[in-house]
């Protein structure tokens, strides 16, 4: 049985993280006059209380057999932990893995078929803080148990692992992802401790959307050892103009979203680009699997190792 008790309150996740625990095959039994031990009993599921990342206190009772995910990057966290047969139903952009595309899909981002995920009887749904305004107030009066997890850092990625682990009882399974994510992590952040930083305008669009200080993608522009052109903005998504990027003066531009159709050539004719250092010298990147720098899961080591490499060439070759 699972029960959710708790208000709004405000942000970040309060987790407990354990040490990665392993264990391996015993020696083979030897002969003995002792009557066989009788086999162990299964333990119950531990009751796990965790706060969610809007405050809410989330009680587990029990096992958790269904779980419906409200986001690809959550939906990736369940089958990196092995949970994928117990996905009962996912978003419409939840792409990967491949097996996820057999999974009943519960609408979108934004208009999530509240029925559907009611009658899919969760014991648990997987939602982000973008769902709080109506998607999980109305499951909540529904009686179905939802976690909000919304990491707007790398090493926040890392936790929301573990709170996924943990509330769906595969701790071990998290723990070991997360170590060997930190570990991947780790190495990239000794081979650009002592590098020059590049600056960096990350591209969302024809608009000259950017991410800005407090954005997921600013924490990870910094940790692959670059500098944000719009780290000074007044907001994690703002808009630049023009004649801004072009006083920035980038030495990397990433074409970050791959459906804006955008190449280096497009970038390198457009009016008063051609002086930029970043189309001078080549360095325009462009991300042709961005969902590795879009997503706060397991795959975002990728986007790391990818960025950190188009940075500093020198230091990955």
């Amino acid at each position: 049985m699972i029960k959710q008790r708790g208000l709004l309150a405000s942000l970040l996740l309060v987790l407990i993280v354990g040490l990665v625990a392993c264990g391996g095959d015993g020696p083979a039994p030897t002969a003995t006059s002792e009557p066989p031990a009788r086999p162990t009993a299964t333990p119950e599921p531990q009751a796990v209380t965790l706060t969610d990342d809007v405050g809410n206190t989330v009680e587990i009772e029990g096992a958790v057999e269904r779980v419906v995910s409200l986001a690809p990057s959550h939906t990736e966290t369940l089958y990196a932990l092995g949970l994928g047969d117990r996905v009962v139903g996912a978003t419409e952009y939840c792409n990967y893995p491949p097996e996820v595309a057999d999974k009943p899909k519960v609408g979108g981002f934004a208009d999530v078929d509240l029925e559907m995920v009611v009658g899919l009887e969760p014991d648990l749904v997987l939602a982000t803080s973008l769902h709080m305004a109506e998607v999980v107030p109305a499951l909540q009066e529904r009686g179905i148990t939802v976690f909000v997890a919304d990491p707007q850092t790398v090493a926040g990625t890392l936790e929301t692992i573990l709170a996924i682990g943990q509330i769906t009882g595969h701790e071990e399974a998290a723990e070991t992802l997360a170590a060997q994510m930190q570990a991947r992590i780790d190495t990239v952040q000794e081979k650009i401790k002592d590098a020059p930083r590049p600056k960096v305008f990350w591209e969302l669009g024809p608009e000259l959307y950017t991410a800005g200080p407090g954005s997921f993608i600013n924490d990870l522009i910094v940790m692959a050892g670059g500098e944000n052109v719009a780290a000074d903005a007044d907001s994690p998504w703002p808009q630049l103009t023009v004649e801004t990027i072009i006083l920035k003066n980038p030495d990397v531009i990433v074409l970050a979203d791959h459906n804006y159709g955008q190449t280096s050539e497009m970038v390198a004719e457009r009016p008063g680009w051609e002086d930029i250092n970043a189309v001078k010298e080549g360095n325009v990147v462009e991300i042709t699997d961005d969902d590795i720098v879009s997503r706060p899961g397991p795959r975002i080591v990728e986007g790391l190792e990818f960025l950190a490499k188009a940075f500093h060439p020198d230091l990955f070759e």
